[in-house]
């Protein structure tokens, strides 16, 4: 017999099987305890999404003052704003919405009682089109604050109308000669919208932390996955090991035991 098809053999007895029969059942309970806890955070930082956006609104000048940077707990707060549209408005190109492409309308908030603009997308356009007629007079709306975007502004002129590529603040105070929020609004208010749907903005931002308990737990049964197949690995070895120097010692220097028997 060959030492190849010996060593093969060797990973093939009822020790070594069976060995492997409660680690394959280890590591997939392992495993799947690890995807349970995946689960779960994901519930959590979903729920927590819903919860933020859910929140009920408030005036906009008890978070949020002219002149302010964006700070991460703005992002999805729901506020109510009391102002005048200026009369500046853009169609924002590449903002898909129920798996199609599309338009933001972007419009600018003349803040009642405050020397800024708040930039508020009305609604979400299939294509370009003319604007719809802005609210006369003052206007009170609800709406889901979002930072600037960071993405390359670019501006052209489609059918009478101006196509901008991103919702970039810092781009947008360069054309106008008034100040603006250093963030934008998503306007939640039908009447508002001049017959548009209403735009869906990015999912809600959460803390990574929210329902790292749960994290912890996958990584945790996932590390245990691992230990089996070391603790596998090693216990295998040993015993395979242990058979390979039993067989050694009964065979001897001169052969097998039946050899020495036969040679007598």
């Amino acid at each position: 017999m060959s030492s190849s098809s010996s060593s093969a053999r060797d990973w093939l007895r009822p020790g070594v099987a069976a060995l492997t029969l409660v680690a394959v059942a280890g590591l997939v309970f392992c495993v799947l305890m690890g995807r349970w806890q995946i689960g779960v955070y994901t519930d959590e930082q979903d729920e927590a999404r819903a919860d933020r956006q859910a929140a009920a609104a408030v005036p906009l000048a008890e978070l949020w003052q002219p002149g302010e940077a964006f700070h991460d707990d703005l992002a999805d707060r729901s506020v109510t704003v009391r102002g005048t549209f200026t009369g500046d408005q853009w169609w924002v190109e590449g903002k898909g919405q129920d798996g199609r492409d599309g338009l933001w309308l972007l419009a600018t908030l003349d803040v009642t009682g405050e020397d800024a603009a708040l930039a508020v997308v009305r609604g979400w356009s299939p294509e370009v089109a003319p604007y719809p007629a802005l609210p006369a007079g003052e206007t009170t709306l609800e709406a889901l604050l979002e930072p600037s975007d960071s993405t390359e502004y670019a501006e052209r002129e489609v059918d009478g109308t101006t196509v901008i590529a991103s919702v970039r603040i810092a781009a947008l105070l360069n054309e106008l000669d008034y100040p603006l929020y250093s963030g934008y609004a998503l306007n939640r208010t039908p009447e508002v919208a001049g017959g548009l749907d209403l735009a869906e903005g990015p999912d809600a931002e959460v803390s990574w932390t929210t329902g790292l308990q749960n994290l912890s737990y996958a990584w945790q049964w996932w590390a245990f996955a691992a230990f089996v197949i070391f603790m596998w690995w090693r216990m295998s070895h040993d015993v395979v090991a242990s058979h390979r120097a039993r067989r050694a010692t009964e065979s001897g220097p001169t052969g097998s035991a039946e050899q020495r028997e036969v040679v007598a």
